[in-house]
């Protein structure tokens, strides 16, 4: 990104932005560069060893610590139920991420619509320097701006260790009353049934940037501690004996983008695709014309293929170690037996 991309007007935007953060010393200037423009900025930090602290202050950001307990919430919900926002409206803004001026501009058009509860944003992918354009990566559409007081992330799955302590794939819904979300979240569940109001906008015309400046261990890292949530979430699917009731209570909601869409695929993925790394790779690569990416493209069907396997792999750990488990084993008592968390990323 050149600096002619992200210079910004001097007029500030009555938005908030919230970014999570740990460890982001390369991420982090590029992001809040590209964030100037908001009138309100906070990073929130899980105990960063790097310079992130100074540069989120050099940059005039609020910087907020967020002690993880290792349980509930995590970083992004513990943040909109804490933060004393001044403004109604809230961007979510990972670090590898960036917010080009054009997309400012239809933010702010978007935020003075407050019948619309959030929008939508679609992402660009940059993978070693290249734009993932096939493949089904684009575009990439994200619930991230919307009033604070009416979103949050779901909770599908009980705590699992060794995902680090931001929520990973869960969706922004909508409930009708935040406040009992907020009160109910210690009791888990699936989060599918939990009502929504759908009034959501999508944000087309400019695309956000996500670039990750990190080498390509992270992105291992990342997708390691990602596949350990995707097999709980995997695990969740094939024991839930009302899945089928669940899918059919929902139809006349699938063809409305957002999470009861989301889920819903997950579930008919989950239950009935067999050779599932196989079929990821020839879905992302042959029929979302993935090959037309070239190199990077094929590289990242692999990827894409061998993380689905990964999944696999744990899934059945988790299968084979509940088969082991004497009857009337707890939550509690699996958690005890499972490996502690480690230092959130």
């Amino acid at each position: 990104m050149t600096q002619s991309d992200i210079t910004m007007p001097s007029e500030k935007i009555r938005v908030s932005v919230m970014i999570p953060a740990k460890n982001e010393e390369l991420n982090l200037p590029e992001c809040l560069e590209s964030v100037q423009i908001a009138d309100e900025i906070f990073v929130v930090d899980s105990g960063s060893t790097d310079s992130t602290k100074e540069i989120a202050e050099s940059y005039g950001a609020t910087l907020v610590k967020f002690d993880y307990n290792g349980e509930w919430p995590k970083k992004k919900n513990w943040a909109l139920s804490n933060l004393p926002f001044k403004n109604d409206w809230v961007l979510i803004v990972d670090c590898d991420e960036r917010i080009p001026p054009k997309l400012w501009q239809e933010i702010k058009k978007a935020i003075k619509n407050p019948e619309c509860n959030g929008y939508y944003i679609k992402r660009k992918v940059i993978f070693f320097g290249h734009w993932v354009r096939y493949g089904g990566r684009y575009p990439d559409w994200n619930m991230r701006l919307f009033q604070h007081k009416k979103g949050r992330y779901e909770k599908i799955v009980k705590s699992v260790p060794n995902t680090g302590d931001n929520e990973i794939h869960e969706h922004v819904i909508f409930p009708k009353d935040v406040e009992e979300f907020d009160q109910s979240f210690e009791s888990g569940g699936d989060r599918l049934e939990v009502e929504v109001e759908p009034n959501v906008g999508y944000l087309e015309a400019t695309d956000m940037l996500h670039e990750d400046n990190r080498d390509f261990y992270k992105w291992l890292e990342r997708h390691n501690r990602y596949s350990n949530w995707e097999a709980e979430v995997y695990l969740n699917i094939i024991e839930d004996k009302k899945y089928t009731e669940k899918i059919f209570a929902n139809l006349d909601k699938f063809l409305i983008k957002g999470p009861i869409r989301t889920r819903i695929l997950k579930k008919i993925w989950v239950r009935w695709v067999p050779l599932k790394p196989i079929v990821r790779f020839i879905i992302f690569y042959i029929f979302n014309f993935g090959f037309l990416d070239g190199r990077v493209g094929f590289i990242y069907a692999l990827l894409m293929s061998q993380y689905e396997y990964d999944i696999g792999v744990k899934l059945y750990e988790l299968r084979s170690r509940q088969a082991r488990e004497p009857k009337g084993t707890s939550d509690n008592d699996r958690k005890e037996l499972r490996p502690s968390e480690p230092e959130p990323n």
